[in-house]
């Protein structure tokens, strides 16, 4: 069945890049949500104002890739325990968020939250929202697949390629081949 999930974890550039090539992925868009601005831009929530976060929805077949499995990729490919930023990326659009779409999303995103606490996987506690999904509002088309069509770009190159890189590398069993 088709399914979308909603997630923020810094630069949506990476989000992309890590879930686009997963098995049973069908599409992704960058946009943003959670903010207080209607149909805001690019340069609008990088000001900081909007309130808005930068994510990805990503539409995918749940009989090929679970929501946990997204969970766990979306936990592996940023840090949940920075308030606001990610690297060298500040700001609350770069904040660690996982909108839910329903009931059972927050249930299952609690759950996994819960564990890797318990687990003690990071040594600070994870500060990753879990919101109801408000509205989401697609970002300008020269997002969509910007570090496969920008890999020269030096921001591309000394933050999403080593994300990216490490991503396949541990996730390797699970990238659709082409």
């Amino acid at each position: 069945m088709i399914q979308e999930a909603t997630l923020g974890a810094g630069c949506f550039w990476c989000i992309e890049a890590c879930f686009k090539d997963l098995k049973g992925i069908i599409s992704i868009s960058p946009g943003y949500a959670g903010g207080i601005t209607e149909n805001p831009t690019y340069k609008e929530v990088c000001e900081g104002n909007t309130q808005h976060a930068e994510v990805a929805r990503v539409v995918y077949d749940d009989e090929l890739i679970s929501f946990e499995d997204l969970l766990e990729v979306f936990w592996f490919v940023h840090d949940p325990t920075q308030v606001n930023r990610q690297g060298n990326d500040i700001g609350t659009q770069y904040r660690s968020v996982v909108f839910y779409h329903d009931e059972i999303q927050k249930e299952l995103t609690e759950q996994f939250k819960q564990r890797l606490t318990d687990e003690k996987v990071w040594d600070n506690p994870i500060v990753t929202e879990i919101l109801p999904l408000p509205t989401f509002y697609v970002a300008e088309n020269y997002h969509f697949n910007y570090y496969e069509l920008n890999p020269q770009n030096p921001y591309c190159q000394a933050v999403v390629r080593p994300k990216v890189e490490k991503f396949r590398k541990v996730f390797a069993s699970r990238i659709e081949k082409k």
